[in-house]
């Protein structure tokens, strides 16, 4: 890990990535199956790359399938939790 990413996430280069153990990581993999988490504070790591998750919003489960840009991002960026704000005029005009 270079220590200039970890300045910029706010974390110390000493602890390293935070990140979740998926116990079903290699399932997932190998059978192209989602993994459900709530964990969207956890780190991408490079072995994720190809496995799709089912990332905890708020609300719902929303698919996110891991690339190679990715890595080192957090889970939860690529989940939004806001819809966005669509003005609509109303039907008495």
């Amino acid at each position: 890990m270079r220590p200039s990413l970890a300045v910029l996430s706010g974390r110390s280069a000493w602890k390293g990535p935070f990140f979740v153990a998926f116990p079903n990581l290699k399932e997932a993999l190998t059978n192209n199956v989602a993994i459900k988490t709530q964990a969207r504070n956890c780190t991408i790591l490079p072995n994720f790359v190809g496995i799709r998750f089912q990332v905890h919003n708020g609300k719902d489960y929303l698919p996110v399938l891991v690339t190679q840009d990715m890595v080192g991002h957090k889970l939860g960026e690529f989940a939004h939790t806001k819809k966005r704000f669509i003005y609509r005029t109303t039907k008495n005009k």
